[in-house]
């Protein structure tokens, strides 16, 4: 479904301002912006407050510098005008959209909406600025189905449990919320940019970023990077249920960071995943189910905003995790990848190497953080959130919290994965293993997943030397386990607390 509904124009002229949703196809924001003005011009702001807190290498900013050169020549061929495309400006997003909407003259702001509590500060600033300037600023739904409080129980209230959250959004999604969003017919709208605003995107150098390696890497940028990727992924997608939790095969559809910076359209990828799910695809409602998560966590965020500083279900704030010099030890062999335990220690070599994990290492490597060393799991929601591609706030902490037992419809505390069953499930050849720590690639299957239980002879034929080629355990994984245990009874015993005085549970 084509959404092309033409209304007169509100503005005389506009400004449509790009943040996560790097795309001229299927684009909410850009589409209303384009039918409220006679005229429109398209920023993208590299804000500085952002930027300042990331590595002068860091791929998330090169991947949105390439996406930004193929949307600005998107939009030079949508409005088919010589001089259009988008303007780039780096400083501070606050001052920059007021100064630059001021010198366009324009009547009206337009984006789609954002939910994380540094990006929600920085619109009110936005907002409460280009007001005092006498400049409207319109938002709308973009980066999901489904938003805020747009899904309810039948007492009104957000769900905390996901599955019943599911039925629900599958009981209410219809083709008008999946509907696209198609600026052709508007273009004549966008307007060349003046004379002094022309200039291309700027390099990386020019706003003191360094190359890094992602062109190395393969990963392919902008909408036609994830047009690329999910056509891939469309003819293995009935698959996989079946594929998804093995790290060494091509499961994934791999379009995660295309999601976190817009350059796809999530009604898209909803549509075709419910459409081959309706078809009776069992790998496209699994997959769906993973979207429908994304929504899940996108109004846990909007709805229970403390979960970005705390726990979800607040009596696990009282656990005592590691600290001092001995949790900075732990903490730095983990990140690093020296735990000892193979699998921990090949996933932590993918995010380091690659910024990706897959989703299966990110439950065993964040378990392992949490419950075998026991360390706060918000020290690893930051790690993510400075090494992964793909980082998102709302999921890096519904993710975390699941691991860590505190969140929303997470898993039980006592339920902690164990490092080498997970291995020898998931990746029973070493496949994975071997790829990420070559160093243990001569080892045999039957020891590789712990290499501590090899003999004396197959290390040495294996050329691996134990605290020397390869670390020893951190720790031994069932002692690790009866101390969480011990570490979670204090939650346990509020649990228990609570049960005297339950209220109807929230669904």
């Amino acid at each position: 479904m084509i959404l092309t509904v033409i209304m007169t124009p509100q503005f005389e002229t506009g400004l449509m301002w790009f943040r996560r949703d790097l795309r001229v196809e299927d684009n909410a924001a850009l589409c209303m912006a384009l039918q409220a003005c006679r005229k429109l011009h398209c920023v993208f702001v590299f804000d500085q407050e952002i930027l300042a807190a990331l590595p002068r290498a860091d791929r998330r900013v090169e991947f949105i510098r390439e996406s930004l050169c193929e949307l600005d020549l998107g939009l030079r061929q949508l409005s088919g005008l010589p001089g259009a495309g988008l303007i780039v400006r780096h400083g501070l997003a606050t001052e920059e959209m007021v100064t630059l909407a001021q010198a366009l003259h324009v009547q009206a702001v337009f984006a789609a909406h954002d939910y994380e509590p540094q990006t929600l500060a920085r619109d009110a600033r936005v907002l409460g600025a280009l007001a005092a300037a006498g400049i409207a600023m319109h938002t709308c739904k973009d980066h999901v189905v489904f938003e805020r409080r747009e899904i309810l129980t039948q007492s009104g209230t957000p769900y905390g449990v996901f599955t019943p959250y599911k039925n629900c959004w599958l009981a209410t999604v219809t083709p008008h919320h999946l509907r696209r969003f198609d600026a052709a017919p508007f273009a004549p709208a966008l307007a060349p940019r003046p004379e002094g605003l022309q200039q291309a995107v700027p390099t990386l150098a020019a706003i003191g970023f360094e190359t890094t390696n992602l062109g190395a890497l393969k990963i392919p940028t902008g909408a036609s990077g994830a047009r690329q990727l999910f056509e891939d992924f469309f003819e293995r997608m009935d698959d996989y249920h079946a594929t998804r939790d093995f790290p060494s095969v091509k499961g994934p559809s791999y379009l995660s960071v295309h999601l976190r910076f817009g350059t796809v359209s999530i009604r898209q990828l909803a549509a075709s995943a419910l459409q081959r799910q309706m078809q009776g695809s069992r790998g496209a409602a699994v997959w769906l189910g993973e979207l429908i998560w994304r929504d899940f966590y996108f109004q846990i965020l909007a709805n229970f905003p403390h979960v970005a500083q705390g726990a979800y279900k607040r009596e696990y704030d009282a656990i005592s995790w590691e600290h001092g010099k001995h949790a900075e030890t732990l903490f730095k062999a983990w990140c690093e990848g020296c735990t000892g335990y193979p699998l921990v220690d090949a996933a932590m070599a993918q995010i380091n190497q690659t910024g990706y994990m897959h989703n299966r290492l990110r439950m065993v490597a964040g378990s392992f953080l949490v419950k075998d060393l026991g360390i706060d799991w918000r020290w690893g929601e930051k790690y993510f959130a400075q090494h992964l591609n793909d980082f998102d706030l709302a999921a890096n902490n519904g993710g975390w919290q699941w691991l860590s037992s505190s969140g929303c419809d997470a898993q039980p505390y006592f339920r902690i994965f164990n490092p080498v069953s997970q291995s020898e499930q998931f990746d029973g050849e070493g496949k994975f293993i071997r790829r990420y720590l070559p160093q243990l690639a001569k080892l045999p299957n039957k020891v590789l997943h712990a290499p501590w239980t090899a003999k004396p002879l197959e290390l040495q034929a294996a050329g691996v030397t134990l605290g020397q080629t390869y670390p020893k355990p951190l720790v031994a994984h069932e002692e690790a386990r009866a101390r969480t245990l011990q570490r979670y009874a204090v939650v346990k015993k509020s649990i228990q607390a609570l049960e005297k005085h339950r209220l109807p549970p929230v669904q």
